[in-house]
């Protein structure tokens, strides 16, 4: 066990120098790093209670969820019919159901058989509940009743959250902030933490619109006064402008071409008014689209909506064939600039609510800091003064080692760009005692090995071979400990298991090689004869 050929040492060695060097980073201003190569840039991100923050929590629009989806249904219902030829006299929403009575009952066999083309197993694939999205019932009258169950929402509102988590995510990244934090809270709910952010209202503007772009025409066939007093076309929506003062328009709801058929926008000004706009661009099919539709309405007014307001009502003077455009109504270059980072990131699939908002000010996460500070260098000086008293020298050894693996622990952080909390370095502290326990096993056997008679060398080797297993069993059970905090925690509970498990493996690494390794160069340097612990 104390024998190391030059190759092993030397691995030992580098491998221990290689991973602490990634931790030289966070010992540097930002401004010096970010000159440094790429792969030397990796450091330690501060969590929101280290250095303040914007934390709010999101919860999806279950009713909007839900009359999406009925209105979906019955689009669905409307296309299937009408490409089976299948005549209907009706087609509403009630409730939870969407309602369609067929013209002719000998049609009703042929109707079904599609209609239930539409009910499809929840959870896709590997769902395996048997439920299904739709229950198609009839009744008399040749009625037929597609309703949307409870199951079918919650599977919705699932999916919703998964779709919002990445366009969020799309959109806090194009703020320029780092390392934010966004996951799934419960079944509807999303928790966006963005360190170093103080002043969350530019944040709340862009989570907070659902950014559904659409471009639709207006109606200029029915006065606006009529729309105004509840005479509107059952085609048509009342929309008003977003900016005041609040103009009514008459709005088909057709649409022409939707924001999903964006692959670009990008703030710019117009060259010849100077004022600050919106450019965009379609994928193939939106551009082909846009062009069929612009051709066929030379003369004609159409709108660009955005969360049911029209930002811009334009006239149409000539077909638009290369498939992009500007959008222009009153912009502020931050207006301009966040309009474009909402199409960027695409639609949310549901309005979210803030429920939640807080702001961690940085003077409270400097105290976090400086309380951590304090009970790290507390805990590191009573854990190295109790193992040089009690080993003496090979307490010396042993606390070489745990500054070391400190240090790997940072170092593989580092790498991993983590991002370090309170309960991070709650979880290194942890790990400085299980390094320290492995150390104390180790002597302590050697001790025993003494006191049986053994010469100091064989003393030595033995103790290390001996509690091979007994901190392997040790360190394995609190790995398990830790990756089912990992697998089941949230937030700060998965920060303290990311420290604890990277804390284990670099512990077993360092009492099995580093120490191990320091001990026998010095057992060859001084052939000992008895052991000085």
């Amino acid at each position: 066990m104390l024998y190391f050929t030059r190759w092993k040492a030397a691995a030992i060695v580098l491998t221990a120098l290689v991973v602490c060097l990634f931790a030289v980073p966070n010992f540097f201003p930002e401004a010096t790093v970010k000159s440094w190569p790429a792969f030397a840039q990796r450091r330690l991100v501060l969590g929101l209670d280290l250095q303040g923050g914007s934390h709010i929590l999101l919860e999806v629009d279950t009713n909007a969820v839900r009359k999406d989806k009925l209105e979906t249904t019955r689009d669905d219902v409307r296309r299937v019919l009408r490409d089976a030829r299948v005549g209907y006299t009706g087609l509403v929403v009630r409730g939870n159901s969407v309602e369609v009575r067929l013209r002719d009952g000998a049609s009703m066999d042929a109707a079904l058989t599609k209609l239930r083309e539409l009910s499809v197993p929840l959870g896709g694939i590997l769902g395996g509940s048997g439920q299904r999205s739709l229950e198609v019932t009839t009744e008399a009258g040749n009625l037929i009743r597609l309703t949307v169950g409870d199951a079918a929402i919650v599977d919705r509102v699932r999916q919703s959250v998964e779709q919002s988590i990445q366009i969020i995510e799309r959109r806090v990244n194009e703020l320029g902030t780092v390392e934010p934090l966004i996951q799934r809270q419960g079944t509807d709910r999303i928790l966006v933490q963005v360190p170093g952010l103080q002043d969350p209202t530019r944040l709340k503007e862009l989570l907070g619109k659902t950014a559904k772009l659409d471009f639709r025409m207006v109606d200029i066939g029915t006065p606006v006064e009529q729309a105004l007093q509840g005479r509107a076309p059952p085609e048509d929506d009342l929309l008003y402008s977003s900016t005041a003062p609040k103009t009514p328009y008459l709005i088909e709801k057709r649409v022409l071409v939707s924001g999903a058929e964006l692959t670009d926008a990008q703030p710019g000004f117009d060259q010849r008014t100077s004022e600050p706009i919106v450019s965009f661009r379609f994928n193939t099919a939106g551009a082909r689209k846009f062009a069929q539709a612009t051709q066929e309405n030379v003369g004609k007014p159409f709108a660009i909506v955005l969360d049911n307001e029209v930002i811009s009502a334009p006239v149409i003077r000539e077909p638009i064939l290369g498939g992009s455009g500007q959008i222009s109504g009153s912009f502020t270059v931050q207006s301009a600039n966040d309009l474009s980072i909402l199409l960027r990131a695409g639609a949310l699939p549901a309005p979210l609510t803030i429920i939640e908002e807080r702001t961690v000010g940085p003077g409270l996460g400097a105290d976090s800091i400086a309380k951590g500070k304090i009970s790290s260098y507390v805990g590191a000086a009573m854990v190295i003064l109790f193992m040089l008293a009690t080993y003496g020298l090979f307490g010396l050894f042993a606390n070489i080692a745990v500054a070391i693996n400190v240090a790997m622990i940072f170092g593989v952080l580092s790498l991993l760009n983590a991002t370090l909390t309170l309960p991070g370095i709650a979880g290194i502290v942890l790990t400085v005692g299980i390094a320290v326990d492995s150390n104390v096993l180790i002597y302590e056997r050697i001790r025993e090995e003494v006191r049986g008679g053994r010469s100091p060398i064989n003393a030595i080797d033995a103790g290390f071979s001996r509690a091979l297993a007994t901190i392997l069993d040790s360190n394995i059970t609190t790995f398990i400990a830790a990756a089912v905090l990992f697998y089941i925690g949230t937030g700060p509970v998965r920060g303290f298991a990311v420290t604890l498990g990277i804390g284990i493996v670099t512990t077993v690494f360092t009492a099995f090689t580093v120490t191990r390794l320091i001990v026998a160069t010095w057992v060859r340097w001084r052939r000992p004869q008895h052991v000085p612990i």
